[in-house]
């Protein structure tokens, strides 16, 4: 019997781990691959979470940015460097979430690995969670196995308030320039982006529609995207998926369980910055079910809580300046992406050294004077 069972090896899965163990908790990650597996995603992550972790994430870095170059259909450029103590971190993530596993297990937590939840059910006070491996039981469980996971659904959230998105990410070989900016470029996704963040060993590209339904061939934009940075789309590895945005406050509890990362829809509505909430949710799921595991009573409920104030009040703002900013996307990038020091300003969001409550209403404001 194991104090907690964590379904997922992501971020938020890999953190919860950690922080259990760390506080002399058993802990069992669940993984259904085989680490590390490939993953195609832009990779970017605020160094603000360092301060989440005793470890090192030296190791797991693949490169670090402090340019960015803003982009509307293609042209119309707008280059910016973030003033912030720590350029923002690129990663693998096939490294990155590799990483923080073996941190965990540093601090005792077991993997079973290619070892996918098969079912569960709670009884005689405890989880049991049905695999290839045998069952497995444990007495809280934490939900962390992304958006195409099935636990949420299992656990009871058939019905989990969230915006579904899409996007489509190719991983090229082919390195950037040396010293190349992270790019972005507006308009062309409709109600999304387009963006390159350059690796050392690399280029992750990808295209996301982040509000509406998109009958345009996003596939095509994107090969045309890549051939603009020098890659050929044919030789990148490439991968569509849905994501779950934040879209409101919700519960993230139930008896004896939580939801984490993306299960627990905190995506960024208006970036799609997922790695930063994620790992933050991993780290207060850890602390409430090692409360709960201490005789707290609601520690659980805490957790709900202590998510709405501290990702749902920051994300309320975000979805409203995605709701203005995607609407007119060309209004958007002539009055707030081109304003002196917006650029600047957006850089700064995106290392995790501004949020969306110091900037968003004056930001609204002054697109909403934009449009009208």
């Amino acid at each position: 019997m194991f104090d907690c069972i964590v379904i997922g090896a992501g971020p938020a899965g890999a953190a919860a781990a950690y922080h259990l163990a760390k506080r002399g908790r058993s802990v069992l990650l669940l993984e259904k691959a085989s680490l590390p597996r490939a993953k195609p995603c832009g990779g970017g992550v605020s160094p603000e979470v360092a301060q989440w972790f005793d470890c090192d994430f030296t190791p797991a870095l693949n490169a670090k940015v402090c340019r960015f170059r803003f982009t509307y259909q293609g042209g119309d450029p707008v280059e910016a460097a973030a003033d912030t103590r720590e350029p923002l971190w690129l990663v693998r993530r096939e490294v990155f979430d590799a990483y923080l596993v073996r941190q965990a297990q540093a601090q005792g937590a077991v993997l079973k690995e290619g070892c996918p939840s098969r079912g569960l059910r709670f009884e005689a006070g405890a989880w049991t969670v049905e695999t290839p491996q045998g069952p497995q039981r444990g007495r809280y469980l934490v939900a962390a196995d992304g958006a195409k996971g099935t636990t949420a659904r299992a656990l009871g959230f058939s019905h989990r308030r969230c915006r579904i998105a899409g996007a489509i990410e190719a991983e090229c070989p082919t390195p950037a320039p040396a010293d190349f900016p992270l790019c972005l470029d507006f308009g062309t996704a409709g109600s999304g982006y387009l963006w390159n963040f350059p690796k050392a060993d690399g280029q992750s590209l990808g295209i996301g529609v982040l509000r509406g339904r998109q009958n345009r061939d996003l596939r095509s934009i994107l090969r045309d995207y890549a051939a603009g940075f020098g890659a050929d789309f044919d030789a990148c590895t490439v991968e569509a998926h849905p994501i779950l945005l934040w879209d409101g406050d919700q519960k993230l509890h139930t008896q004896q369980a939580v939801l984490a990362g993306e299960a627990a829809c905190v995506v960024d509505p208006f970036t799609a910055e997922g790695i930063r909430p994620s790992l933050l949710t991993g780290v207060r799921a850890a602390e409430a079910i090692h409360a709960a595991l201490s005789g707290q009573d609601r520690a659980l409920e805490g957790y709900s809580a202590t998510i709405q104030q501290e990702i749902g009040r920051e994300l309320v703002w975000a979805r409203r300046l995605a709701a203005v900013f995607f609407n007119l996307p060309a209004v958007s990038y002539r009055v707030g992406v081109k304003h002196p020091g917006a650029a600047e300003r957006m850089a700064q969001l995106l290392c995790g050294e501004l949020r969306y409550a110091d900037v968003a209403q004056r930001a609204i404001t002054r697109l909403s004077g934009g449009v009208f």
